[in-house]
């Protein structure tokens, strides 16, 4: 076995998996103002964006060979209130944004999450009556956000709320409203995680969030759940599937891939990204080396792209620019 490990040469001719800028979407925060760049201290060298700003970013993107961003906003708390009616509000931060951006930068796909988190003064993803989330009483709300995100030019309507039927309810709105190019991107197998914790910093949704997401998102010892979960909304209608977290559930990343066949993309979210810098920074991993190691696994599963805050980095060291 050896004889084929000897030369550099050889093992990139063998190689089984390969990763390419092809293989990434770039997360982005947004924010409002004008030239406003503010460090989101749980995630070093990340940072959430003005619009005019997002814009730059984008282009970069575009000129690096990135071929997605996916935008998520950081609403002012004086537009959060119980229903998250922002997000509804055609005009509102991701809105806006979205249309900057295809203006620009038309060729980038822009992804969006349809999810009321951001915008809820409880800071959980649907509407709640006392303890409870109401997931009918959300479907409503979701339907008329992937609505105005669509007017707004987004290209992939990404639901990560986990409420059920949303995929179908979505597609359907999308399709009668003449979006049937629209594509969804279901989160379809999204844990309970505690990884989460400085996305949740980064839109400002921490510091209000009542209690936890157990009731809605995916309990962390299920796997079968995780398939059940992606066939039903394979059968509403969704084009794309996303497993958030990555690290932790490459597991679930291949008996997806295996069983379904449907393109796949793997979430490498805000905590795994965090853990991997912060033991960069004390000298603990190298992190060029870690972060390729950890995104290839993330192919060697199953995933067809990979969302990573890394995005732009690693862009920049598979292109040599």
């Amino acid at each position: 076995m050896r004889r084929n490990r000897r030369e550099e040469t050889t093992r990139r001719l063998i190689a089984e998996n390969r990763l390419s800028v092809d293989d990434l979407i770039w997360p982005i925060f947004v924010i409002d103002g004008k030239d406003m760049c503010e460090p989101i201290a749980s995630m070093p060298d990340v940072n959430r964006l003005s619009i005019d700003l997002t814009v730059l970013a984008a282009m970069e993107a575009a000129d690096l060979g990135i071929p997605a961003i996916a935008l998520f906003p950081k609403i002012q708390n004086d537009r959060k209130d119980e229903i998250g009616s922002e997000a509804i509000n055609p005009d509102n931060l991701i809105c806006r944004a979205i249309s900057a951006v295809k203006t620009a930068v038309p060729q980038v796909m822009v992804i969006c999450d349809v999810a009321l988190d951001p915008f809820t003064s409880h800071g959980h993803d649907g509407v709640m009556r006392g303890e409870e989330i109401l997931n009918d009483e959300t479907l409503d709300i979701l339907c008329q956000q992937a609505i105005v995100q669509a007017h707004a030019g987004c290209d992939t309507i990404a639901p990560s709320d986990m409420m059920d039927g949303r995929v179908g309810a979505i597609r359907q709105i999308l399709d009668t409203e003449g979006f049937k190019n629209t594509r969804i991107l279901a989160y379809a197998a999204k844990y309970a995680s505690a990884f989460y914790g400085p996305f949740r910093d980064a839109v400002g949704s921490k510091a209000t969030l009542k209690g936890d997401k157990r009731t809605y998102q995916m309990d962390p010892a299920n796997s079968n759940e995780a398939l059940r979960e992606v066939a039903l909304d394979i059968a509403e209608g969704a084009d794309i599937l996303m497993i958030k977290p990555a690290l932790p559930y490459l597991d679930i990343i291949h008996r997806v891939k295996e069983t379904f066949e449907l393109p796949t993309f793997a979430y490498s979210v805000s905590g795994e990204y965090a853990m991997l810098k912060a033991a960069a920074e004390r000298g603990w991993l190298d992190w060029d080396q870690t972060i390729l190691e950890v995104i290839i696994g993330f192919k060697r599963a199953g995933a067809d792209g990979i969302l990573t805050y890394a995005a732009l980095e690693l862009a920049r060291k598979l292109s040599g620019k």
